[in-house]
């Protein structure tokens, strides 16, 4: 029965769903009109918003971009290659592929979500190697494996409100930092964690399609778009001169690599000393910047590399304005703080930290960003929660704090299953050579988005703090 309501699912997506733009573009309409309308804005108010917030995401922007393609560069390696080979020849039936994708997926992104394009990496070429793989829901079982990050070492919320001098902190609206052991070593993120490893993997079998006629990669790739099938060491012989002049000699010298991969070792060894296990994207870039350094060798195979790996990523670079311009809207016309405080005026002490939940949810398709939609809505959010336990002791108003943001970032999270924006994380590695689009994976995600629904309603309403 699953199984039918997910190819229902994929159907109406591929019917109804437009391509992530126009996504975009229309999200930004609905919060203007929002904006005009529920909170009074003005409409020129309404485009100097837009366009103060328009630049906002542009670090953002940069590092998704160097994580995708710092990521993608690696598995370029001829040494990568190799490895993949050998794991193919492990794993050789579907199942096995799907549940590999999505444990090894959760498992990682736990780590740091950055790491789920080493995960589209392998699924793509497993998915070269093995018959019988249905690729857009393949696609879907890797990014559905990305959501758990919230639960782990990269979750935002947590790791802001447990920074110290943080903007809450500043504006005095916390007291202290929030400590990580009432976030993400609460027995409710702990549960979140046996969702995420046990019952989506167990989800994903019941939601595995019979056929995969016309679906696998092989028929997916377009010729005339698909990699290069020359090897980064033969593209490299095609620059070299016969005379082997001094430039030929810089560009392949395996010395000159190595230092900067040294350099780079070392620091990474002092930055995990001083800072213990904290990775963060800017972490995460240089680590795929210092293994691709390794791994290619000399500086020309990793500048083809990389020039392959770039070839793909221009729905990230021309998307990422639009929605800090969506963020902009809401942030500087009061837009989600009102949205907030309406929503936090119906609720109780008992089913506020529900209501955070939906509010993380819900804005998250106007913000896409665990920490743009904190800054934007976490403040009224968390001065409501105050109010709530106006009076009871410090230790249980700190609990309370704590669930609810954590609430909001489940939220946050989960609605990525429906909001295609972080899905340009994967598809730059996953359709590379092919087209595939947005719809064509979003069907999938809907089942697993209703029973993830439902799953962490009842363990946000019911489980005690």
């Amino acid at each position: 029965m699953l199984l039918k309501f997910g190819e229902k699912f994929t159907d109406l997506f591929k019917r109804v769903m437009p391509d992530s733009f126009v996504f975009a573009l229309i999200l930004t309409i609905i919060t203007a009109f929002s904006s005009l309308i529920f909170v009074d804005s003005s409409f020129t108010e309404i485009l100097e918003s837009w366009y103060k917030g328009f630049w906002g995401l542009l670090e953002f922007g940069m590092q998704i971009t160097l994580i995708v393609v710092t990521g993608y560069s690696i598995a370029l390696a001829s040494s990568t290659e190799k490895l993949l080979s050998r794991v193919s020849k492990i794993i050789t039936s579907p199942l096995q592929v799907y549940i590999t994708v999505i444990v090894l997926g959760v498992l990682l992104s736990m780590i740091s979500w950055g790491m789920v394009v080493i995960v589209a990496v392998l699924a793509r070429e497993l998915a070269l190697r093995v018959k019988g793989i249905n690729y857009p829901f393949l696609i879907a079982c890797t990014y559905l494996s990305f959501t758990s990050w919230v639960t782990g070492l990269s979750s935002s919320i947590p790791l802001l409100m447990n920074t110290s001098n943080n903007f809450l902190i500043k504006e005095g609206i916390l007291e202290d930092v929030i400590p990580i052991s009432l976030t993400l070593g609460s027995e409710i993120n702990f549960m979140m964690i046996f969702v995420y490893t046990i019952i989506v993997p167990i989800i994903i079998y019941f939601l595995i399609p019979k056929k995969s006629d016309g679906k696998e990669l092989k028929d997916l790739i377009v010729e005339n778009e698909s990699k290069n099938e020359i090897s980064i060491i033969k593209e490299v012989e095609f620059f070299r001169s016969k005379k082997n002049n001094l430039s030929d000699k810089l560009n392949n010298s395996k010395v000159l690599q190595f230092i900067i991969f040294a350099m780079g070792i070392s620091f990474l060894f002092y930055y995990f000393n001083i800072n213990g296990f904290d990775l963060n994207l800017n972490i995460m870039i240089f680590i795929f910047i210092v293994f691709g350094l390794a791994l290619h060798q000399t500086p020309k195979r990793y500048a083809i590399s990389m020039k392959r790996a770039s070839s793909n990523v221009h729905g990230i670079i021309f998307q990422f304005p639009f929605y800090a311009g969506i963020m902009g809207i809401m942030l500087h016309t009061g837009l989600g703080e009102a949205f907030s405080n309406w929503i936090a005026a119906n609720a109780t002490i008992s089913n506020f930290p529900y209501f955070s939940y939906l509010i993380g949810g819900i804005v998250n398709f106007a913000i896409p960003s665990g920490g743009g939609e904190f800054a934007v809505i976490g403040p009224s959010i968390i001065e409501a929660a105050k109010e709530l336990t106006f009076g009871l002791p410090s230790d249980q108003v700190t609990a309370y704090i704590a669930r609810t943001a954590l609430s909001m970032a489940y939220g946050e999270s989960l609605t990525n299953l429906l909001q295609p924006f972080f899905l340009l994380i994967v598809l730059p590695v996953m359709g590379s050579g092919t087209r595939i689009e947005a719809r064509d994976v979003m069907g999938y995600l809907a089942i697993p988005f209703l029973i993830l629904f439902i799953i962490q309603s009842i363990l946000i309403l019911y489980m005690p703090i």
